[in-house]
């Protein structure tokens, strides 16, 4: 029996010694490397360096002036660090943003029309007649004005209630989320780095809805002993802690901000990768990284508990596949009435999407 001819492996080859596809890959590496702009560039020489990214007549030097041309770093004058700009924080973001939402128009994923039409933003291929009630901007001016010409003829043209057409549009409620993201230690055990896609997923997630959906708001949370809401712009920068798992503080604090919200669709998003092994009881904490503690967790189902009587639904984005765990994750989902995603890191961000635009339909009485 033959076996299998194995030939050398030779990537394509990237074009050089062009600015936009060299910035391409240097807002990889700063999502990698935390938004240490020093970092990155020391990656992206050595990677030059191995596989000829740039070309005699345009070096790394070159891109890197041209960086700071454009005003994507600047160089701190305390100690003359490179720093990244907000110029870059949201290029980073929309980077995150077109790798995931390119998968999902690619994979068709994301496409959740709702079968309930009436007041609401989004137009869709529907069209009837005006029915009283209607309201204005509803009405298809040019289709309108045709009907007339074709009820009436130009030599008795006359606008009726009858030749009004009306655009249907789909219903669309505003949406409140809190994405909690855990940093405890294990988001970077075993050789496996699970902070940066999150990391990710929370940077497209929140230029989805700024470009998109403007009217919404997200909250972002990481949770490690203790619980802190963060800002959008610090998102590039967050790195895993010596921390252990308090999910019930992710979890008051999310509560909390939603509680200030006064949409009526409220969620939880919590990417997490194992169980809850801290609470924290006045000023000590309590902790417990060797299974699952029974004390920990009953005040963790109570808190899931709770966000089901306050109507938040918690989606939970597992990754980790250990049974054990996911039978946890399954009781605290069962508890909240919420859903629980088993994702690996690469399908994290299309799963988020779906969810996030899926729910977006829901009509909350």
């Amino acid at each position: 029996m033959r076996g299998f001819h194995f030939s050398k492996y030779i990537p394509d080859s990237l074009p050089k010694g062009s600015f936009d596809e060299l910035l391409k890959l240097f807002m990889q590496l700063l999502q990698h490397t935390s938004g240490d702009a020093a970092e990155a560039l020391a990656w992206l020489n050595e990677l030059d360096r191995q596989y000829g990214l740039t070309t005699d007549d345009y070096g790394i030097g070159d891109f890197i002036q041209e960086l700071k041309d454009r005003g994507y770093i600047s160089d701190d004058p305390g100690g003359g660090e490179i720093r990244i700009t907000a110029k870059s924080e949201q290029a980073i973001r929309q980077s995150a943003l077109e790798e995931i939402f390119g998968k999902l128009r690619k994979s068709g994923k994301g496409n959740h029309n709702s079968n309930r039409s009436g007041l609401g933003e989004e137009k869709n291929a529907d069209r009837r007649e005006y029915q009283y009630g209607d309201s204005l901007d509803q009405i298809d001016m040019t289709a309108s004005i045709h009907n007339a010409q074709v009820n009436h003829g130009l030599g008795d043209f006359r606008l009726t209630e009858r030749d009004l057409e009306v655009e249907e549009r789909d219903y669309k409620t505003l949406t409140s989320t809190v994405l909690m993201i855990d940093i405890s230690h294990s988001m970077i055990l075993y050789g496996e780095d699970r902070i940066t896609p999150a990391k990710k997923v929370a940077m497209a997630l929140a230029e989805l809805i700024r470009t998109r959906y403007p009217k919404d708001t997200l909250d972002i949370v990481v949770f490690g002993n203790d619980a802190w809401p963060i800002a959008l712009k610090d998102l590039p920068y967050l790195q895993v802690g010596p921390y252990h798992t308090n999910t019930l503080a992710g979890l008051e604090l999310a509560t909390d901000l939603l509680r200030r919200r006064k949409t009526h669709n409220k969620q939880i998003f919590m990417i997490t990768d194992g169980k809850p092994t801290c609470l924290k009881e006045g000023n000590r904490y309590y902790k417990n990284s060797m299974g699952l503690d029974r004390k920990v967790i009953n005040k963790t189902l109570n808190m899931a508990a709770q966000c089901k009587r306050l109507n938040i639904p918690i989606t939970t984005f597992m990754i980790a596949r250990d049974p054990y765990l996911q039978q946890f994750v399954r009781q605290f989902t069962e508890t909240n009435g919420g859903k629980a995603f088993y994702s690996s890191l690469d399908g994290l961000g299309e799963y988020i999407f779906e969810d996030y635009i899926r729910n977006r339909r829901k009509t909350v009485r």
